[in-house]
């Protein structure tokens, strides 16, 4: 599982615009978003590199990556 702390999101668009462009990378990904903390989750097989630059893509601020 990896985890990022995610500036920017704040309504269920925001939720479904960093779900999409991370299954875009990874179309089995297991996406979950908290956002009240901020906290992005993902079951992926693609790099916290590749999913941290697709959030940067959707427009988000990826500050804080955990997890491999």
């Amino acid at each position: 599982m990896i985890q990022f702390n995610v500036e920017g999101m704040s309504c269920q668009h925001c939720v479904g615009a960093v779900t999409r462009a991370i299954h875009e990378h990874d179309a089995a990904a297991k996406v979950e978003i908290d956002l009240a903390s901020g906290r992005v989750s993902v079951e992926s097989k693609q790099s916290a590199e590749v999913l941290k630059a697709a959030i940067d893509e959707a427009g988000y601020t990826v500050t804080g990556t955990a997890g491999a």
